[in-house]
């Protein structure tokens, strides 16, 4: 019996990491993003 308890939590563990992980890992960046805005015309 405690050894599906353990189970459970390992696996309550695992999900709550891999969902915290992924909630506040920073937005990728894109390649066609450039640093600085383009200047605007004159």
């Amino acid at each position: 019996m405690w050894l599906l308890i353990a189970e459970a939590g390992v696996a309550l563990f695992l999900l709550v990491f891999i969902v915290w992980w992924t909630m506040y890992l920073p937005p990728k960046k894109r390649d066609d993003e450039d640093d600085d805005p383009p200047a605007p015309p004159p």
